[in-house]
């Protein structure tokens, strides 16, 4: 396979071999650092989400997926808008309504976004199906549960009241420059690999991968549900 194909899927699959257990999840230093704090406290909680979204493979796999065959700037930036308005949205309701969902269950929806995606790309709704789902619909849909399930994570570190809505708006601006970050990475790659023969040849087996990395969010995320 094309050398840029590996360095495209390792950008989100090894994490999720590796690591699965750190889906949306946050390291063990940061997670004292959040529970310690108080007041407001913006540049801290940028760089945590910031931190968040660069670490966080399956977003990221996810949006692989989204600009995988998107081509125009203007299209990339529709899509990964409605995800983040989607993210950012069901995490702050989240936070301050208290919506506690089970962490493996939503993490097992994420893992499931990332399946679709690929099947999506794959052309595979409308050859079993006979229909085309709206893919920005889908996109804004999906981005609402990934916000849940970094809610459910952030209520699990009861996190102090006072500078709460400082915080969390800060985080989500962090989340935003890292998603940016990955993407423009990831576009980099995507775009220099388009201009080669291999793209045509190779992109059928990339969503293959990708879609094999989703199943093994959503298999661990259900395993862990059932045996928890």
């Amino acid at each position: 396979m094309h050398r840029l194909l590996r360095v495209l899927l390792q950008l989100v699959a090894i994490p999720a071999l590796a690591g699965t257990a750190l889906a949306h999840g946050v390291a063990q230093g940061d997670k004292g650092y959040i529970q310690e704090v108080s007041g407001a406290m913006p540049v801290a909680f940028a760089y945590l989400g910031a931190k968040h979204m660069i670490t966080g493979y399956d977003h990221l796999a996810f949006l692989l997926g989204v600009i995988f065959f998107l081509y125009r700037l203007k299209d990339v930036s529709i899509y990964v808008s409605l995800f983040a308005i989607g993210h950012c949205s069901t995490m702050l309701l989240g936070v301050f309504l208290g919506w506690n969902v089970n962490a493996y269950l939503i993490d097992a929806i994420i893992g499931l976004s990332v399946v679709y995606k690929a099947l999506d790309n794959l052309g595979a709704f409308r050859r079993w199906f006979g229909v085309q789902p709206n893919t920005k619909v889908a996109t804004a849909v999906f981005g609402l549960f990934h916000g849940l399930g970094l809610a459910t994570k952030i209520l699990d570190y009861d996190l102090a009241a006072d500078g709460l809505l400082v915080n969390l708006l800060s985080f989500s601006v962090g989340v935003e420059i890292g998603q940016i970050l990955g993407l423009s990475l990831m576009l980099i790659v995507l775009g220099y690999w388009r201009r080669s023969a291999s793209f045509e040849r190779h992109a059928y087996a990339a969503n293959v991968a990708l879609m094999t990395v989703g199943f093994v969010l959503l298999g661990y995320q259900l395993t862990g549900y059932f045996v928890a």
